[in-house]
């Protein structure tokens, strides 16, 4: 097995790394306390292939495989939780699908754009009464002529207040149940097509997540996403990949708190010395960073998985709830070294703690993982 990184790998690592620095983290406390979307950053992403890394450059993308991609959610993630989870939808929850499910012509159409940057896209699965259990659907598209008419409404859709592109789910068979659910690419200026309630929420403030309704949205027969009825599994191939992005965005939030919490220890002096001279405080610091350096192997061997073309979701789903279990402990830990300074929003161990919650939700909960997981060992013994 062969743990280095390839040249191009590198690379990746070292732009990624460095625009992180000089680019995206002096603004990110900023972004968070406004909630304004990156905009000018992620233009710059644009440029540097950030929008569509894995997908093939005759398709706008970047050409690069699967672990470049993880590396660069990674290091982006570590400046900006927020600008880390607008990639990773971009990447993972909209590129991905239309190239894996999208006609040549809906590539032409849509894929190119998205992954070059000149348009971003969101996913809408997630509805009021369908969080995990995405069967649940109530979003209804009728087919009337050469069109579909869409209503309902989508919650929680991150990159929502600045998409130009949807993947929508919607039912086109009642009585099917999962089987009758069918996605389609939807277009923000498409007649029917609103913006609902922009959500204040506890972290990534700077993601724009918002609500989606649709009323009477037509939308071209052309733009059905694969075949009738293929959405569920769209869906659940999309967000099995959609992991590792996640997972990266885990070891990248992971890494931030690592970094401040080192730093910290050093500076800070009580009793005469600085706290990171106390067992204490060191004990929390390895475990921080071996916990992490697991999250990060599995997380690339999740990236590895994904490129090779195998089924990948027990192992996206293992790197998934452990990167965001690993961010989530380290952020706690974290506050504790920096103690009541920890708590204050002049400091980053605050928004780290608050960033990292989200990802023991989204993308699928922990519960949801240790699910899958579950089901694949009971498959296999």
């Amino acid at each position: 097995m062969d743990f280095q990184l390839t040249e191009e790998q590198q690379m990746m690592k070292e732009m990624a790394h460095k625009f992180a620095d000089n680019r995206v983290k002096p603004g990110a406390a900023e972004r968070d306390r406004t909630h304004e979307f990156p905009v000018d950053i992620l233009k710059e992403c644009a440029e540097l292939g950030f929008m569509g890394v894995a997908i093939p450059e005759e398709w706008g993308g970047a050409g690069m495989d699967y672990l470049s991609y993880a590396i660069m959610m990674e290091e982006i993630s570590r400046a900006c939780a927020s600008t880390g989870v607008i990639l990773s939808v971009n990447n993972s929850l909209v590129c991905d699908p239309l190239m894996k499910f999208g006609t040549d012509a809906q590539k032409e159409k849509y894929l190119k754009p998205l992954a070059m940057g000149e348009k971003l896209g969101c996913f809408a699965l997630t509805e009021p009464g369908a969080g995990s259990d995405a069967g649940a659907t109530k979003t209804t598209a009728v087919k009337d002529g050469d069109y579909y008419i869409v209503n309902g409404t989508k919650i929680f859709i991150t990159c929502a207040t600045n998409a130009d592109v949807a993947i929508v789910f919607a039912v086109t068979d009642k009585s099917a149940g999962h089987h009758g659910i069918s996605a389609f690419i939807v277009e923000k200026d498409f007649e029917g097509y609103n913006l609902g309630t922009v959500e204040d929420k506890l972290g990534i403030n700077a993601s724009g997540t918002a609500e989606l309704y649709f009323e009477d949205m037509k939308v071209p027969a052309e733009n059905l996403l694969g075949e009738e009825g293929q959405g569920y599994k769209i869906a659940l191939a999309t967000l099995d990949g959609a992991r590792i992005g996640i997972a990266a965005q885990g070891v990248g939030v992971a890494q931030a708190v690592l970094d401040e919490s080192v730093k910290y220890a050093k500076e800070r002096v009580q009793f005469g010395k600085p706290i990171a001279a106390n067992q204490a405080i060191q004990w929390f610091l390895a475990d921080m960073a071996t916990e992490l350096e697991a999250a990060r192997l599995l997380t690339y061997k999740g990236a590895d998985c994904k490129q090779q073309g195998g089924r990948c979701n027990k192992i996206t789903s293992m790197a998934k709830v452990f990167a965001a279990e690993t961010a989530m402990k380290a952020a706690t830990k974290g506050v504790q070294i920096f103690g009541g300074y920890g708590y204050m929003k002049e400091y980053p161990m605050e928004r780290l703690f608050r960033d990292a919650k989200i990802l023991e939700i989204y993308e699928g909960t922990s519960e949801i993982q240790r699910i899958v997981i579950s089901a694949s060992l009971l498959k296999e013994y």
